[in-house]
């Protein structure tokens, strides 16, 4: 009897200490962390991993599209009045705007003060739009777009594969004229692609290793251009140059990385999934091939799904004709059904950290 009375002790002892740590009703005690894992991106205030490496605006290192202020200038010069003062400042403090399109009066009362509900985003937004940013690296173009342009994307995917949600995505971005209201933006660093006769900067951002390997070559005066990934070495997924036609003219660019294509898949499927509206889908010409010209505006205001800048502005090129339509939207579709993207195996989802 006395064995099985100290059996019970040891019981309840164990229940008191399991209900003192999860404390009561099985919560978190008051002032208990709650750490993201760092894959995660926010969508209508609720985080969704992604299996890639994301930072977002709140964390340490981030690219906030909610401050007014210039990221890289001076801090005494940041301000807006400053800008204002000297002339410098965009049309607007902010630089982004409230989704309106398809709401009533009672709706846009509702979601003004950015109290979106995830359901009611899914029906709101149904396109995934892809740009290069032209700047080569986030850092640089995070300062163009906001400090310069006064302009806004959701997302910046860096060289290394690095994600930045610089808003969350029930904002309306300014990135894609007539599809703001529906889309989500996409600003993938890379130097973009150029015309014969056109001044390239092609050359001075990419070389040759030791090996003779092509490799991204970030200018000196850029330092490490803001890689999160230490002594990280970007090379495109294709080793020469890609010539294609684009609105009818023929340009020529570098592809994007491996590191890039892996976190853009794992972002397009997540994107898909969370946003059902958005099909997991691009533009196709009557062969079946990535459309590489604007869709008519009847197609494009029917259009749901992932498309390029050039799908939306006859005047863009963006994201060129290097980008494999078909490696990012084939291997989301077989991450939705949860199956292998068709990746490398042998490298891991990475932290946000790079490592």
């Amino acid at each position: 009897m006395g064995g099985v009375r100290a059996t019970l002790a040891v019981l309840v002892v164990a229940v008191l200490v399991v209900t003192v740590i999860a404390g009561c009703g099985g919560r978190a005690l008051p002032g208990t962390p709650l750490e993201r894992s760092g894959d995660e991106i926010m969508v209508a205030g609720r985080l969704f991993h992604t299996g890639a490496p994301v930072v977002l605006w709140t964390d340490p290192g981030g690219y906030d599209g909610y401050r007014v202020e210039r990221r890289f200038a001076p801090l005494e010069e940041s301000g807006w009045e400053a800008m204002a003062a000297a002339g410098k400042a965009p049309d607007s403090p902010n630089r982004y705007g409230l989704r309106r399109a398809g709401l009533d009066d009672a709706a846009v009362e509702r979601v003004r003060g950015g109290g979106w509900e995830l359901e009611e985003l899914q029906g709101v937004v149904d396109q995934f739009v892809l740009h290069y940013d032209v700047c080569g690296t986030s850092r640089r173009c995070f300062r163009v777009l906001h400090d310069v342009r006064g302009l806004s994307v959701h997302f910046m995917l860096d060289i290394d594969g690095t994600i930045y949600q610089t808003l969350d995505v029930k904002e309306r971005a300014w990135h894609a004229t007539t599809s703001n209201d529906r889309s989500v933006g996409i600003e993938i660093a890379n130097m973009g692609a150029y015309g014969a006769g056109e001044r390239s900067p092609l050359g001075e951002w990419y070389g040759k290793d030791a090996q003779g390997r092509t490799i991204i070559t970030i200018p000196t005066s850029m330092g490490d251009g803001g890689v999160r990934t230490p002594g990280f070495v970007g090379r495109p997924a294709r080793e020469e140059p890609v010539v294609g036609e684009v609105q009818g003219r023929e340009v020529t660019m570098y592809d994007l990385t491996p590191e890039q294509y892996e976190s853009l898949t794992r972002l397009t499927a997540t994107l898909c999934t969370v946003l059902p509206r958005i099909r997991c889908d691009y533009p196709r010409d009557a062969a079946g091939r990535p459309l590489m010209s604007k869709l008519p505006d009847v197609e494009l205001a029917a259009f749901a799904g992932v498309l390029g800048h050039h799908h939306i502005q006859a005047n863009k090129v963006d994201p060129g004709p290097a980008l494999q339509w078909e490696r990012v939207i084939g291997g989301a579709r077989r991450l939705m059904r949860g199956a292998p993207a068709g990746l490398d195996p042998t490298k891991p989802a990475r932290s946000a950290g790079g490592s």
